[in-house]
């Protein structure tokens, strides 16, 4: 399978590093291409890749084709027939957090043009991707997941088929809706223990070791308290993978309270200028003083 002619569409933080690490594996990636042209110069001549002029010559110069697409308009855009004109026997995988519907109108393109296509959702971030130990969520026929098994854990610890294309997009905002609540719950808890002039390290301590402990807290809290927000995932993307679970629980008559405030605050993020600094910004809201002190 590594000789199998392979295209990256999308190298910002995730997509490269996956190319990246491919490459390393000894994998032939044909060609790299993003709408920003600075990132695609930079990535080809690291995978020894062609950087592709477009996407359509992207698609074209290779057998397996993977995608990390910001929304959902650029993947309806991506998918169209102009870009499908001649695709019979490739194969897409499709890897960004969108919602399911438009995981379903791109496979169904994909269909239609002869081809095949793949949810693989990543719950992981940028080191995992660079490193191949990604946790991947695979949603889509499962004869063309075992296909490209292999190649799938190639980029992964862990592989989890869920089911038809769409499953794996609405798991995937699941864990995103689940994840950002547990980010705003961690910035309001260190913002309100610094107010009361606790030790933000021995709080911290005491979280890990009670009902208080998170993922997050492991890789967010010395960053809030530190007010370090290097960005592995942004509060942009938070604020979106928060609306897609706000979405689906609206077409499911279900309440989410906790969700909808939690994409309240990333969007105060946004509208602040400051939706691509880390998630863990959101303490930024949260810790007293830091409204009249900002980060420079």
């Amino acid at each position: 399978m590594k000789d199998t002619p392979i295209s990256f569409i999308g190298l910002g933080r995730m997509g490269a590093n996956m190319a990246r690490h491919l490459k390393d594996l000894g994998y032939s990636i044909a060609s790299v291409y993003d709408i920003n042209k600075t990132a695609t110069e930079l990535v080809a001549p690291e995978v020894d890749a062609v950087a592709a002029s477009s996407a359509a010559e992207a698609i074209q110069s290779a057998k397996i084709i993977f995608t990390v697409i910001p929304d959902d308009e650029a993947m309806a855009e991506l998918f169209s027939k102009e870009n499908l004109s001649e695709v019979a026997g490739k194969t897409f995988i499709n890897c960004a957090t969108l919602s399911p519907e438009a995981h379903q109108a791109a496979a169904a393109a994909a269909k239609e043009a002869r081809a095949e296509a793949l949810e693989a959702a990543m719950a992981s971030s940028i080191p995992q991707a660079r490193n191949g130990t990604l946790y991947l969520m695979i949603g889509g026929d499962e004869d063309v997941f075992q296909k490209n098994k292999p190649l799938l854990e190639d980029l992964s610890q862990d592989l989890q088929y869920i089911g038809p294309i769409g499953s794996a997009a609405k798991v995937k905002a699941l864990v995103n809706m689940v994840m950002n609540i547990n980010t705003a719950g961690l910035a309001e808890g260190l913002g309100l223990g610094a107010a009361l002039g606790l030790d933000l390290q021995v709080l911290k301590k005491v979280f890990s070791q009670t009902g208080a402990n998170s993922r997050v807290l492991e890789t967010d809290g010395d960053d809030m308290i530190a007010r370090d927000h290097d960005c592995y995932f942004s509060a942009a993307h938070a604020a979106k993978d928060s609306s897609i679970a706000n979405a689906l629980a609206k077409a499911s008559g279900v309440t989410v309270p906790l969700s909808e405030a939690t994409e309240a605050q990333y969007r105060k993020l946004i509208d602040a200028d400051k939706g691509e600094l880390d998630k863990s910004a959101v303490s930024e809201l949260t810790f007293p003083g830091r409204d009249h002190d900002p980060l420079m």
